[in-house]
């Protein structure tokens, strides 16, 4: 069985050359067959299509060994003939579009609406990383009616500094709790991936953390302690996501083992995709954000409030997309758009350019660890 991809190419106005017209969605060989029925000739078909006789023989040779089967009667002295196969091809395509017409013909005007923003030196794109979140994904829906475009793909904190680091972003979104412990795993984690005077914060939002749980919270879980409790089934974040840290920070301080969390292993990669488990009945409690429990009508019982935070390099602070959505996060429309969103409080920083120093604990001058207290 043949296996079909669809592809898509540029052309500018008046450049396209002569195709298979009936055929919306182009394909090579359909091409080269109809410009063969067409023309009589191997020659008329080049001619028809801007090619030389040689890369059309060339291809359709190809495209035989490729298929197996003949697709030109090539009868010396005769006018070039499809076989009967390369009569089905045509008729086959022309089937198979006719059937998809109407989402082809969609396909396509979407397609060229898509790229016309992309042609369009008014607007603007933007790729971020960024842990689960969603505020993020109300700020996508704010930029793009402000014609900056947000290349937002969602992956753990850890993993969305790393792509800062790499170069394989211009953004990072992460989450911390506000000002935690030199010492601890948070610190511990993020600190060698941000380096002051490399890295810029910019203030974005506070939202909370908790138990997403059953309506009613059946079982009664109010705290990091009862995640241990006999019978209570729990569903976890993945390995490299800022929930992840949060958790095994705090059992860490209460003494607890992973293994004494019965569901420590179970991980979804998402705040919603834990809070459907629990919804479906397949999980007691997880740890996410108040806003993914409210919208699968589960409770949420508040443990942490830590602070939403963007990243970005020092150099990058200043490019046109940055500038940009640092003006949106601290305009009264996005203030009032994230105020209404479950679980989010505004903070005054927001779209502020911070220093490490200035927001996180981790980084001390010797000099100062020294100095007395006044």
């Amino acid at each position: 069985m043949q296996h079909i991809e669809i592809s898509y190419q540029w052309t500018t106005q008046g450049a396209e050359r002569v195709r298979n017209r009936q055929s919306p969605l182009r394909n090579p060989l359909m091409d080269l067959l109809q410009a063969v029925r067409d023309a009589g000739s191997i020659g008329g078909a080049a001619k028809a299509m801007g090619l030389s006789y040689r890369h059309v023989w060339g291809e359709l040779k190809r495209w035989e060994q490729s298929l197996g089967q003949a697709l030109i009667l090539w009868e010396k002295g005769q006018a070039a003939r499809l076989t009967g196969f390369a009569d089905k091809l045509l008729w086959a395509e022309r089937q198979a579009q006719a059937r998809l017409l109407p989402q082809i013909s969609a396909l396509h005007a979407d397609l060229e609406k898509t790229f016309a923003v992309a042609f369009d030196p008014a607007h603007l794109a933007l790729p971020i990383f960024a842990s689960h979140d969603a505020a993020m994904d109300l700020l996508r829906e704010e930029t793009a009616s402000r014609a900056l475009h947000l290349d937002l793909r969602f992956c753990g904190s850890v993993d969305a500094i790393r792509a800062l680091n790499e170069g394989r972003c211009h953004v990072a979104g992460f989450h911390a709790p506000w000002q935690p412990d030199a010492q601890s795993l948070v610190a511990r984690t993020y600190k060698p991936l941000l380096k002051p005077g490399q890295h810029k914060l910019i203030g974005f939002a506070k939202r909370e953390q908790g138990l997403m749980v059953a309506r009613g919270n059946p079982l009664g879980l109010r705290d990091w302690a009862d995640l241990s409790q006999a019978g209570v089934r729990f569903v976890n974040r993945s390995s490299g996501t800022g929930t992840r840290l949060l958790l095994d920070e705090n059992l860490h301080q209460r003494g607890l083992l992973p293994a004494s969390v019965n569901g420590y292993g179970l991980e979804e990669n998402s705040h919603s995709a834990v809070a459907a488990r629990i919804a479906a009945g397949q999980a007691d409690v997880g740890l996410g954000i108040a806003h993914a429990a409210h919208g699968h009508g589960l409770d949420f019982v508040p443990l942490s409030q830590e602070f939403y935070w963007l990243v970005c390099l020092a150099s990058a602070l200043d490019t046109a997309p940055v500038l940009q959505l640092r003006q949106l996060l601290g305009s009264a429309s996005w203030r009032a758009s994230l105020q209404a969103l479950k679980g989010y409080s505004l903070i005054d920083q927001a779209g502020q350019v911070q220093s490490l120093r200035s927001m996180l604990p981790w980084w001390r001058f010797r000099s100062d660890q020294h100095k007395p207290l006044i």
